[in-house]
Order: C-alpha cells, then sequence, then structure tokens
C-alpha cells in the first residue's frame, strides 16, 4: 500500500514524493446528519486504474451538500461521508491508463462524468450529457473501478465518497471522467463555480432551453443557481427576467447580474403566476425552478404562456413527493424538463465554457460572496443556511 506521507504543495508546483504513496491530509468528515462537520487527519490511497488524485486548493458549498449533509433523503444516508462537489485544484498524481492529464494540470471535478465511449456518450441520434457510468448518482458512495473507498480513518475505517468528488479534503481521488483540465492561466477561484452551480444555472438557459433575444424570463429562487439563470438570460439578451424570492435581501444581488424586476410572493395578495402572468401579457416564454419545492414549481410552471412556454427544473427534490401536475395541464401547450449540469458535457464542453468565463462573456464576480480558510467549513455552512451567501470559497 505504501507508507503514509504528508503532502507537500508549493505554489503551482505538486511534490512527486507522494506519488504511489498514502497521503495524510485534512478533511471535513461527516458522522451523521446534520451533525458539525469534523475537520481532522485522514488517510487518502494513491488513484487507481483510470483514476485521478488531485490536490483540491478551494471548494464552496453548494445546497446539494446542505441537503445531503442534513440527510432529507433517507436513502442518501451513508457515514462516515466525504461531501462536497464543487472545487478546483491540482493533478497530483494519474492511474494506470489516464492519458489526458499529467502531474501538475490545472483541473475541476464534475460531479456529472463524460466518459466519451460508452452509448450515451457517444450517441449521435440524441444528444445527451448523461454517462452511462458516470452519471450524477447520489446513491453512489464507493469508487466505479473496485466498489471501495479511497479514503481511511486513522484507524482504517472507509469514509465514503460523494457524487464523484468528494472536494471537502486537501486531496480526493475521482475517476478521470469527473474531471475536467482547464487552462493554467484561468483563475481557479472562480472555476471552482463550473464544478456546479454556474454550470447548471447558466446552461440551463444556453442549452436546455436555448433562451434566445428578447424572451421573457421568470426565475424562481435567487440562490447561485438561480442568478446564474439569471447571467445567462442575460447574456442570451432576454427583454425581462423576473426574480423571485421570499427573501427581500436577494433583490441587491439580482439587480446587479440582471434581474429587471423582483417579486417576493410573501408581498402579494394573488397567487404569484396570475401576478407573472399580468405583468408579461399572458406569461414567460420561459421559466427556471431553482428552489427544490414543489408548490414552487407549480407556480413556475403555471407562470409559463400558454401554447409555448417552457419551465425548466433544476432544484432538487427530495422523495418521495410528485409532480404537481395534471397530466391535462399539458394539453395547454405548456411544457416541462429536468435539466443536469447545464446539459454541459463536461468534460468535452466546459473548457471552452471555462474560457468564455475568462474573456468576461460571463461574469462570475459576483457570485463568491465569502471567502474563509477550510477550518471553518461549519461557519460556511451556516452561512448558506441562513441565506446570507451565495458562494462561500473555502482555501485549502
Amino acid at each position: 500500500m505504501g507508507s503514509l506521507e504528508s503532502y507537500s504543495y508549493t505554489g503551482d508546483s505538486i511534490s512527486h514524493d507522494t506519488i504511489g504513496k498514502v497521503i495524510t491530509c485534512k478533511a471535513a468528515v461527516a458522522y451523521g446528519p446534520g451533525k458539525p462537520l469534523v475537520v481532522e487527519e485522514i488517510h487518502v490511497d494513491p488513484p487507481q486504474k483510470m483514476e485521478v488524485r488531485i490536490r483540491v486548493l478551494f471548494t464552496s458549498i453548494c445546497h446539494t451538500d446542505l441537503s445531503a449533509w442534513q440527510g432529507e433523503t433517507e436513502a442518501h444516508r451513508v457515514y462516515p461521508r466525504i461531501f462536497g462537489h464543487e472545487a478546483s485544484g491540482v493533478v497530483e498524481s494519474v492511474g494506470e491508463g489516464v492519458k489526458d492529464m499529467e502531474t501538475g494540470d490545472h483541473v475541476v471535478p464534475i460531479f456529472n462524468g463524460e466518459c466519451q465511449n460508452c452509448g450515451y456518450c457517444k450517441s449521435e441520434k440524441r444528444t445527451t450529457n448523461l454517462c452511462e457510468n458516470f452519471r450524477v448518482n447520489p446513491m453512489k458512495s464507493t469508487m466505479y473501478n473496485d466498489g471501495k473507498c479511497r479514503f481511511r480513518t486513522k484507524d482504517g475505517k472507509p469514509i465514503y465518497h460523494f457524487l464523484n468528488t468528494s472536494t471537502f479534503s486537501e486531496y480526493t481521488v475521482v475517476d478521470s471522467a469527473c474531471l475536467v483540465k482547464i487552462d493554467r492561466n484561468a483563475p481557479l477561484q472562480q472555476m471552482t463555480l463550473l464544478s456546479c452551480g454556474v454550470s447548471t444555472g447558466l446552461g440551463a438557459v444556453w442549452n436546455t432551453a436555448d433562451v434566445e433575444a428578447g424572451a421573457t424570463v421568470a426565475v424562481f429562487g435567487l440562490g447561485a443557481v438561480g442568478l446564474a439563470v439569471v447571467e445567462g438570460a442575460r447574456t442570451r439578451g432576454a427583454s425581462r427576467i423576473i426574480g423571485v424570492d421570499i427573501n427581500p435581501d436577494k433583490i441587491i444581488k439580482g439587480k446587479a447580474i440582471g434581474i429587471t424586476d423582483f417579486i417576493n410572493p410573501k408581498d402579494l395578495d394573488k397567487p404569484l403566476h396570475e401576478k407573472i402572468r399580468e405583468m408579461t401579457e399572458g406569461g414567460v416564454d420561459y421559466s427556471f425552478e431553482c428552489a427544490g419545492n414543489l408548490e414552487v414549481l407549480r407556480e413556475s410552471f403555471l407562470s409559463t404562456h400558454d401554447g409555448w412556454g417552457l419551465t425548466v427544473l433544476l432544484g432538487v427534490h427530495p422523495t418521495p413527493r410528485m409532480l404537481p401536475l395534471h397530466p391535462m395541464e399539458l394539453f395547454d401547450g405548456r411544457k416541462i424538463v429536468g435539466s443536469v449540469f447545464g446539459d454541459f458535457k463536461g468534460k468535452s464542453q466546459l473548457p471552452l465554457f471555462a474560457d468564455q468565463c475568462v474573456k468576461g462573456v460571463v461574469k462570475l464576480d459576483e457570485f463568491i460572496t465569502h471567502e474563509m480558510p477550510f477550518s471553518k467549513i461549519n461557519e460556511a455552512m451556516q452561512l448558506l443556511i441562513d441565506g446570507k451567501s451565495l458562494r462561500c470559497l473555502l482555501h485549502l
């Protein structure tokens, strides 16, 4: 297995002394639903066939991390576990068969992988970003290669993986299909956002809905994903972007990014969809549900224009609740569709998206509202719970 070694990292260089050896590093480990994460030393094994071990430099917290940490879906409760899926870092070592990355490369992990070889990835008849083996799967808690963990406690007990990434650790091991090489000149702090939130929201506009210039848009939930939708709609030239949130403070950030109107449903004396229909002569062309709330999803659906309105579902909803729609309502011409990772093919398309962000096509500065050392990860979680942050960037 190799001797235990502490990590060594200086600037953009990675020490070769750790390659092929077990690394001892700090990680934030979850031991139960809702329990504070424990920042402690763990062991990280070398990468196996088609795997990569990376030095995580920056990570941030998404609402999906919160939902999993809180154990909202009982079937997802596997402990101990290392959460986290938004990050950026540097390749420390690669396993057998990895050809597209090497030690020192700058990378972004992705929870929705792309092997580029399966029938899904290679399909020419139907475009999908769902890989047969490496698509997002919250039930998966071990590595694809051998069904084992690459993390262990100091006394040798396995620590489970999360969403193909587990970035709340100074070092993590991921399948090469779940890692994207990016330009060394791209700022890693901002590239962290492409692991989930910004790609998911903006991609839903660009790829899933393909919003056209002049269209009207409503965004339900102005967290990081919702505001990424706003940014996507702005870059596409939407004529009206209505932001909806029960937190009145969200209007400030929303206006800064691009909403033209703000609605707090608590201030209304009529159903929300009726208000939006009044404002837009019958409803918006596109609505995006980013709250993970079924009542909000129904309002989002009914807020679109009959005949052509499209609702894109982005929020994560707990099981076992079902869609709040009657089948006959679909005969009015409204459509609803889900979007995973903004329909981006991670390895194929994310490098170009990263370049667009670097060139200023997409503005990322507004999304990082706080920065903290990794040791304060529980404080960062609370900021997101309290609705005080979009993304808190943790420095590892």
